[in-house]
């Protein structure tokens, strides 16, 4: 199969066939996987502070550091909740956290420690924005920064921060947060130190198909040049609780109080449906050729949802999220265990396996 331009792609996105458009997907998917096994991995996520400067107005789970529900997460409360993962046969914690004024190097250097002293366990954390302030505040490069997290015992990076890679969009949802240059940046000097890291794309705010294609565009390109990207994982933006939904709800309030034309009006958010999930997921399985995995998001879609998202060129379901916060803050919730996915997995068609965070397989079911 040719590799899709841009232009191609934005014209698939805006006007094709949805099921047209989800049968070429799973083609793709089928010579990827013939043997027709979706996986899944066990594990955390723990969010070892919510206090973040960035205050993005996408996220409903940050704080100020001197909110009444601001936290840095104690030892005790984080040795706890990683006994449970691995009792439910966890192989993985996914550590996160906000970028918080009064955290430094030593912190996270003595943090990793601490976890990797106590368990054999892959610690995947810290995303770009959470690297990227870390180097900034101490004045050293990205990569001395990996350098010195690796070596204290990060053993992979997820995919956070990246939202959308278009500084256009960057600059009304988040214009404290990093540029699309740095997080990919960060990506890049992982890769090429070693550290294996996944990709998102949170796509249902203010972007255009444009944005999108952008978006991809960039992925592929480092994913060209490094291989480095174990997956990819597009998701819906929540709106429930941001700040970004209230400046929508006042702006239109306004517009219904005074019939004129208002000029500092908050931005049109774009609401993705189920149709646009599938259909962003299924064009991501196409363009992105040199991917292997792409994830369906059961965490803001739900179980049915993710079962027909395998059909439109997911091979993965993601996590188990033993614990989810950040979407939680959103309104969103969808509790499900491991055998609620295996069922779904196998009831969609296919053979269910739990993985590692290398798409190792753990076990059969």
């Amino acid at each position: 199969m040719n590799r899709i331009d841009k232009a191609s792609a934005l014209e698939l996105l805006k006007t094709s066939d949805l099921l047209e458009l989800g049968s070429m997907a799973d083609e793709i998917r089928k010579e990827l996987h013939p043997e027709g096994t979706v996986t899944f991995v066990v594990d955390r996520n723990i969010n070892y502070t919510n206090v973040c400067i960035n205050k993005c107005t996408f996220c409903a789970f940050y704080r100020e550091a001197d909110s009444p529900d601001a936290y840095v997460l104690s030892r005790e409360a984080l040795f706890r909740k990683i006994d449970e993962t691995i009792a439910l046969g966890g192989t993985q914690i996914l550590l996160q956290g906000g970028l918080h004024p009064d955290l430094d190097m030593e912190y996270y250097i003595e943090l990793l420690q601490s976890v990797k002293e106590r368990y054999q366990i892959n610690v995947h954390g810290f995303s770009p924005p959470e690297i990227t302030y870390l180097a900034e505040k101490h004045h050293i490069t990205i990569r001395e920064t990996l350098m010195t997290l690796k070596l204290a015992g990060l053993d992979s990076i997820p995919g956070g921060g990246a939202e959308l890679l278009s500084d256009r969009v960057r600059e009304v949802l988040s214009p404290k947060k990093i540029k699309s240059s740095q997080w990919l940046k960060v990506m890049e000097e992982a890769h090429r130190i070693g550290m294996r890291t996944t990709a998102t794309m949170m796509f249902g705010s203010i972007e255009g198909p444009e944005d999108i294609i952008e978006h991809l565009e960039a992925l592929r390109n480092l994913q060209d040049t490094t291989g480095g990207f174990t997956a990819f994982i597009p998701w819906s933006f929540q709106p429930g609780n941001t700040e970004l939904s209230k400046q929508r709800a006042k702006g239109e309030g306004q517009r219904a109080k005074d019939k004129s034309e208002i000029t500092n009006h908050p931005p049109v958010i774009n609401i993705a449906t189920a149709v646009d999930y599938l259909r962003i997921l299924a064009l991501s399985r196409m363009y992105l050729d040199n991917f292997n995995n792409i994830q369906a998001s059961w965490v803001t879609q739900g179980l049915k949802l993710a079962q027909v998202a395998l059909r439109f060129g997911a091979n993965d379901f993601g996590s188990t999220m033993i614990e989810e916060n950040v979407v939680k803050a959103a309104g969103v919730s969808y509790i499900v265990s491991k055998e609620d996915i295996i069922r779904a997995i196998q009831r969609a068609g296919f053979k269910a396996a739990q993985r590692d965070t290398y798409y190792g397989l753990v076990r059969n079911f």
